[in-house]
């Protein structure tokens, strides 16, 4: 990828664009590049210092909005924002199947478990574990979203995400969990290598750091998976 970046915001405090999916937010791998260095390398060109902060992060093969720091201020900032979960995200998401037939809309709440090395990550029912008598895992974190059934057409649904913790591929994980697995998730679901996740990230919420001011700012999603809802 070596176009320019897709820019809907810009300030001397922040910087605001579009993730294509694919693309990972930031990477420490060679020759592959990140939305970090994209970002420095559209600020260079421009003859700005190449400081970009990221204060939080997509999955590579999710698409979406996102806003980086342009100083070391605004970063501290969106990321106390990030920190105390007050930064609003907002995802669509497509399933071939029906999450709940008999409600619209719901909550799930599930712990999780990461496994570092696999990158894998899986829900565990902490109830059972106590009911079992077995110990607890120390790295068990608690994750939490809110889901709505927005449409429904003869092969998939489509459903609003309202994300409460930003966990590791949390709603990949929550939604399979849930038996609602995600089109094109090759990791959780039943997707194909190479096939695009069905996953947006369409609106985010925060504070500007500075002006102090509520900013919103929302996309439409580009996948081909999105076409029969968004057409």
């Amino acid at each position: 990828m070596n176009k320019e970046p897709e820019i809907i915001f810009e300030d001397k405090d922040i910087l605001v664009c579009r993730k294509p999916a694919g693309v990972a937010t930031q990477t420490k791998r060679l020759g592959q590049q990140d939305m970090e260095s994209l970002l420095k390398n559209y600020r260079a060109r421009k003859g700005e210092p190449p400081y970009i902060g990221v204060v939080h992060r997509l999955d590579q093969p999710v698409e979406g909005v996102m806003v980086f720091a342009k100083n070391q201020q605004a970063a501290a900032h969106l990321s106390k924002q990030v920190q105390d979960r007050v930064i609003g995200k907002y995802y669509y998401a497509v399933s071939v199947q029906e999450l709940d037939p008999y409600y619209a809309e719901g909550v799930l709440e599930d712990y999780l478990v990461t496994n570092k090395k696999t990158n894998f990550t899986k829900v565990v029912d902490i109830d059972e574990l106590k009911n079992q008598g077995k110990e607890i895992p120390k790295d068990a974190k608690y994750a939490k979203l809110e889901w709505k059934r927005v449409k429904t057409t003869k092969f998939n649904s489509l459903f609003h995400i309202k994300l409460h913790t930003g966990r590791q591929h949390q709603i990949r994980v929550q939604m399979a969990n849930a038996g609602c697995p995600l089109v094109g998730d090759s990791k959780y679901g039943e997707g194909k290598a190479g096939e695009q996740l069905a996953l947006c990230s369409y609106k985010l919420e925060f504070e500007h750091p500075t002006k102090k001011i509520p900013m919103e700012f929302e996309i439409q999603p580009l996948g081909k998976v999105f076409v029969e809802f968004f057409s």
